[in-house]
């Protein structure tokens, strides 16, 4: 059976996969009881041609869909607040979050909170404020992925910039799942080379540092491995032929497999990475793709095991973690990630300021090594210089 052939999986998210797979979303958003959805996507996509065409699609089904896109790349919870009030004057009755990562989780961010009282930091992952929720009667949400990275369509979670304090939060609950997640491979086809690094990165990292996160959790490591295996032949391909639909399709697998996976838990390149974004706005996936080898290389007195098999698994030529470290540089060459961590506007004097922030990061917490902040202070530093 072909990749690009249609298929549906639940595991546990209802997915509808394949190329051409967009022409389902009219049924998809009907048999979810939505009569009037809000399109969710990024001021970026707001004129897309597959914008346009997704709308049109839904309008011409007999939804009347209408269009929010005052999401940033690193959204914020005042788009989350003007979302919302979208949605109310809108009358509308479910959302489809259309887009790459930001568009998804601003648009579960406002059908989440279209329905609670309490305000959207009560609802921070690092705390039990999920609890409290209302979760009656929430709004169904269809994640339509444009990029094949975050992997947030299969997610309960958005991450959320707090403008005041400077800080990425993660904001949680179960019902935040959306009711499908419609994943057609065409919709990355026009995703620029650099881009579909950066996201494929993206993807990367969440299933290594998903399989390096501490705790027994055999099959988010077994779908984390997999998910390394695939990514490391296709995501070169997707980077150097963008038309290559069965090197898209299996990257926009990996970005689902790297969000399933990474229920075990993430790690310092995260940390790290929401710290820095929360700051100077960088792209997420660029930002991970920078620090993974910085963190990985701090990592390895607790990795060493783990490193071996997925060496075996790569079927690399030299084993062990030397293998994977350089394969880890290698991938990240091939595909024109840049070396030091000022590419992303970063330098080496706000060390201590992101070191701080970083040990904060609920994702801190999963790295295999409970690093302390002066840990990752010392690693940013690396990392501006690019030292290895």
């Amino acid at each position: 059976m072909s990749i690009l052939e249609i298929r549906q999986w639940n595991y546990p998210t209802r997915m509808v996969f394949g190329l051409g797979a967009l022409e389902r979303l009219p049924r998809l958003c009907q048999s979810s009881g939505m009569k009037s959805p809000l399109l969710v996507t990024d001021a970026g996509l707001k004129d897309a041609p597959m914008t346009r065409d997704t709308l049109a699609l839904v309008r011409d089904a007999g939804l009347a869909a209408g269009m929010f896109c005052d999401v940033k790349g690193n959204p914020t919870a005042s788009n989350v607040e003007a979302g919302i009030a979208a949605f109310e004057k809108g009358g509308h009755d479910g959302v489809i979050a259309f887009g790459g990562g930001s568009a998804l989780d601003a648009g579960k961010a406002i059908a989440f909170m279209a329905r609670q009282e309490l305000p959207i930091w009560h609802f921070d992952d690092a705390g039990p404020g999920w609890k409290d929720a209302n979760a009656d009667s929430l709004p169904p949400v269809i994640a339509v992925p444009s990029t094949a990275g975050t992997g947030s369509e299969v997610g309960r979670a958005s991450v959320i910039s707090n403008e005041d304090t400077k800080e990425k939060k993660i904001i949680f609950h179960p019902g935040m799942m959306p009711v499908a997640a419609l994943c057609d491979p065409e919709l990355t086809r026009g995703l620029p080379a650099h881009l579909t690094a950066a996201t494929g990165f993206d993807a990367v990292v969440h299933c290594f540092e998903a399989f390096c996160a501490p705790g027994y959790q055999p099959m988010a490591d077994g779908i984390a491995l997999e998910g390394i295996r695939l990514a490391a032949e296709h995501l070169p391909r997707a980077v150097a032929d963008g038309d290559d639909m069965e090197a898209r399709a299996q990257m926009m697998a990996v970005a689902a497999m790297g969000a399933t996976a990474f229920q075990k838990g993430l790690g310092g390149v995260h940390a790290l990475s929401h710290a820095i974004a929360a700051l100077h706005d960088t792209h997420h996936g660029l930002t991970n793709a920078v620090m993974m080898p910085y963190v990985v290389k701090q990592n390895r007195s607790a990795i060493e095991q783990q490193m071996e098999l997925l060496a075996r698994v790569l079927g690399l030529k030299k084993a062990g973690y030397k293998g994977v470290f350089e394969w880890i540089l290698a991938m990240r060459e091939k595909v024109h990630i840049p070396h030091q961590a000022t590419a992303l506007g970063v330098d080496a004097s706000e060390a201590r300021d992101i070191g701080a922030r970083a040990i904060k990061d609920p994702c801190a917490s999963g790295n295999p090594i409970p690093h302390s902040a002066e840990t990752y202070a010392d690693i940013l530093t690396h990392a501006c210089a690019g030292e290895l």
